[in-house]
């Protein structure tokens, strides 16, 4: 947020998750930083999207998101028409709001050629001590799977929304519930097994521990970043419709992490970068001038 101030902008700031917030950094930005911050840790759904739409109230001309609950409350029926007319474009953070943008497909057999096994979930859960949801969509994990699991298994979600995991079906199978520890809920079953639930089935990363280090954020954040720089210079050229980042802010982003690294790689010659070019648009063949092929019988 600092970031964008310093580039010009008017930001205003609201979680993307209802535990998320820091409760002293949101009011380090308030008053150190004079930044609107609509956002209290531990906010319940109600007001966590009254949040949402005192952000929208405000008339944002870009957005960027973590989650795409911003981007999706602009869409509702509950938001002013006019409202996406002034808005010009955004960004999105996480996988989940791109899925949500894009309704991108799951590729289980890229899964498979990483290494990765590959099984139905009721299958998964007989197996798994550890069973992590993270595909932004609904009940992924749900009563006959937490009937399958085995005794002592532990469930976490990092797929943004708490939804993923059927809650109140585990509730209703259970006994007893109780606090293990700060975190992490018990509840014990009919049949005398335990099931661990972390962070109340939220982003696991952020219900329950601190995020991502700061050495990983910052290439993410200079994403974001410099993404709504590019929007802001190329907003007349812009089609509606899902981008990825360009690579050339992937590229500058990446050379100067490299640089705080102290690490340096060789850069492409005038030559080489010209066969690069060509070879994406398909014309290395016009550079490297007719080809004749010899067939040997």
């Amino acid at each position: 947020m600092k970031a964008l101030k310093a580039g010009g902008a008017e930001a205003f700031v609201c979680a993307s998750n209802p535990l998320s917030t820091q409760d002293d950094v949101a009011a380090s930005l308030v008053v150190d930083e004079e930044i609107g911050v609509f956002a209290i840790n531990g906010e319940d759904t109600e007001t966590y999207y009254k949040h949402i739409d005192a952000t929208l109230d405000l008339q944002p001309t870009i957005t960027m998101d973590d989650g795409a609950d911003l981007v999706s409350r602009l869409h509702s029926e509950e938001t002013n028409p006019a409202l996406v007319e002034q808005v010009v474009a955004g960004t999105e953070e996480t996988t989940t709001g791109v899925i949500r943008l894009k309704s991108m497909a799951a590729e289980a057999l890229e899964a498979v050629m990483d290494g990765f096994r590959v099984m139905p979930m009721q299958k998964a859960v007989q197996e798994a001590g550890l069973v992590v949801t993270l595909t932004g969509d609904i009940h992924v994990l749900r009563k006959e799977h937490f009937e399958a699991m085995k005794d002592g298994a532990i469930i976490a979600n990092s797929g943004h929304f708490n939804v993923e995991i059927d809650i109140p079906a585990l509730e209703k199978l259970s006994v007893d519930k109780r606090s293990a520890r700060p975190y992490v809920d018990a509840y014990t079953l009919e049949d005398g097994k335990k099931l661990y639930l972390i962070g109340e089935g939220r982003l696991v990363n952020l219900a329950a521990a601190e995020g991502h280090p700061a050495s990983v954020m910052d290439m993410s954040f200079a994403n974001q970043a410099l993404s709504l720089e590019y929007i802001a210079k190329n907003r007349d050229q812009l089609e509606n419709r899902v981008y990825d980042v360009p690579e050339s802010i992937d590229d500058a982003i990446a050379l100067l992490k490299l640089q705080a690294f102290g690490i340096e790689i060789d850069t492409l010659t005038a030559e080489q970068e010209k066969i690069s070019q060509l070879m994406g648009n398909g014309n290395l063949a016009s550079f490297l001038g007719t080809v004749s092929y010899t067939a040997v019988h």
